[in-house]
This record gives C-alpha cells, sequence and structure tokens, in this order.
C-alpha cells in the first residue's frame, strides 16, 4: 500500500485490516490507517501533534484551499472520518516549495483524533 492514497467517499465505514496495528478514529473507532503506513511523527496539526501517513482509508476529502502553514503556503483539503464526520486532519494536494513536495499525496492526521491500536495477541 505504501506510496498510494487510497481514498474511500462512501458514508460508512468499509475497510478493515485483520489483525494489523491500526489508527482507528478516536470519536467512533473506524479504522483510518495502517500504522505501516506511517512516515513521520514530527508533524504539526491545527490541534498538536500530527503523524504525515502514505495513505488512509475510510476518509472523505473537504475543499481544496491554499493554506499557509509552518513550512509555506501548501494546497490541502481537510479530511473527515466517514463513520462520524470527525476532522481528522488534511490531504497534501500541492506544496508552493520545492523542499515540501514530499508531502504531496500525503495525508496529515492528527494524534489527538487518532486512536492507536496493536492489535497484540497474549499467549493462551
Amino acid at each position: 500500500m505504501s506510496g498510494s492514497s487510497t481514498l474511500n467517499t462512501t458514508e460508512s465505514p468499509v475497510a478493515v485490516f485483520q489483525d494489523r496495528p491500526i489508527f482507528s478514529c478516536s470519536n467512533c473507532s473506524a479504522v483510518i490507517a495502517l500504522q505501516d503506513e506511517l512516515i513521520s511523527k514530527a508533524f504539526s496539526g491545527r490541534d498538536g501533534r500530527g503523524y504525515l501517513m502514505y495513505s488512509a482509508v475510510n476518509v472523505k476529502m473537504g475543499k481544496k484551499e491554499d493554506r499557509s502553514l509552518l513550512t509555506g503556503v501548501h494546497t490541502v483539503a481537510d479530511v473527515f472520518c466517514v463513520g462520524c464526520n470527525d476532522r481528522l486532519g488534511w490531504y497534501y494536494h500541492k506544496a508552493s516549495d520545492n523542499t515540501q513536495k514530499y508531502k504531496e499525496g500525503k495525508y496529515l492526521l492528527e494524534r489527538e483524533r487518532l486512536i492507536k491500536e496493536n492489535k497484540w495477541k497474549l499467549d493462551e
């Protein structure tokens, strides 16, 4: 899945990753991303720390807009959970600065809006 930007715009969550570590929506527990899709934890969102992700599922996008962020002006669209419609972060459509182009096609998901589920199994 790395490198792809999966977008599901249906009205209810559909993607499930059996027994794989995931991030889920902190409000409704819809699966949002595989932990394997994490690129960096060193990002800032609107409400605190953020994760740069290769892809996300069970999300829908708002309107594209140019937004002034810490690293310059980017064309982004807010990303919302399809399960509960909570804003989870944004999707980078375009970066104006060449040093920021690596963000294009990626998601910034806010840590406070996610639950980390490790899917650990206890020995029986």
